[in-house]
C-alpha cells in the first residue's frame, strides 16, 4: 500500500467517524438482526450498501465477491455461500438479494472461457470463482440467450441477467434456505442498458419467477419501471 493510499483510507475513515451520530449503534452494539442479506459483486463501481441507501447500522447484511455468487463449493458440491447461509440460519434474515451488474468482469471471463477457450492466467481462487459461472454461460448459450452473432458486450449483459435469475432459482430450490425466505434478483445498471437512470437496480427475478409480466405484479406501486429484462 502506498503512503497516499494509506492516508486516503485514514482520512476517509475520519470522515466516516465524524458523520456518525452518537446514537448510530444504539440497539445493535451487541447483536444484529438485519432483514435483508444482499450479495453483490466486488466491482469497485457497485456500492454494496449505497445501492439501497442502507445507512443505518444493522440494516443490511452484505456479501461481496467475484461475480456476486450466492454459492460456493465444499467437498466437491455446490452449497449456499457462508454469508447467505449464516444470515438465513443464525440471523433469521427473511430476504435474500442477488445483485448483478452490467459489464461484469467475472461474467465476461466466463463468457470468454466458452467462446475463446481461455482468459489467461488467473490466481487459483479467481479461477475457481470463474469456473462456477462457466456452466451458466454454457446453459445460456444452449438456450439461445446469446449466440455467435450476438455482440460481445450485449451477450455479457444478457448473461449477467441470466446468472442472476439462475441463482435466485437455486436459492429458492435450496434446502439450506428456509421456505419462507423471499429471494430477489436485480441488475445494477451503470451502462444504461436497461434505462437512462445511472445506478438503478432493475428487478429481474423473484422467488424463482423471471417473467416480466409476473414480476410487474409484485413490484410496489410506483416502481413498475424498475422491472425489466434484456434476455
Amino acid at each position: 500500500m502506498t503512503r497516499t493510499a494509506l492516508e486516503s483510507l485514514l482520512a476517509g475513515n475520519a470522515r466516516h467517524v465524524e458523520s456518525l451520530g452518537v446514537d448510530h449503534f444504539d440497539g445493535v452494539r451487541e447483536a444484529q438482526s438485519p432483514a435483508v442479506v444482499s450479495v453483490s459483486c466486488s466491482d469497485s463501481r457497485v456500492p454494496a450498501d449505497a445501492v439501497w441507501s442502507a445507512d443505518r447500522a444493522g440494516e443490511l447484511f452484505t456479501s461481496v465477491n467475484v461475480g456476486n455468487q450466492v454459492w460456493t463449493e465444499v467437498d466437491g458440491r455446490l452449497v449456499v455461500n457462508d454469508a447467505v447461509g449464516y444470515a438465513v440460519s443464525a440471523l433469521r434474515t427473511t430476504d435474500v438479494v442477488v445483485l448483478g451488474h452490467t459489464g461484469c468482469g467475472a461474467v465476461t471471463a466466463a463468457y470468454e472461457t466458452i467462446t475463446d477457450g481461455s482468459v489467461g492466467d488467473l490466481p487459483p481462487a479467481v479461477e475457481a470463482a470463474i469456473s462456477r459461472l462457466v456452466p451458466l454461460a454454457e446453459e445460456a448459450r444452449e438456450l439461445g440467450v446469446f449466440d455467435a452473432d450476438t455482440p460481445g458486450g450485449e451477450a455479457v449483459n444478457r448473461l449477467v441477467e441470466y446468472a442472476v435469475v439462475r441463482q435466485v432459482e437455486y436459492l429458492t430450490e435450496s434446502d439450506e434456505v428456509p421456505e419462507a425466505t423471499d429471494c430477489w434478483g436485480f441488475v445494477y445498471d451503470f451502462q444504461r442498458v436497461y434505462g437512462d437512470d445511472d445506478g438503478a437496480a432493475y428487478l429481474v427475478a423473484a422467488n424463482g419467477e423471471s417473467d416480466p409480466d409476473a414480476l410487474a405484479d409484485v413490484a410496489p406501486e410506483g416502481f413498475e419501471g424498475r422491472v425489466q429484462s434484456i434476455r
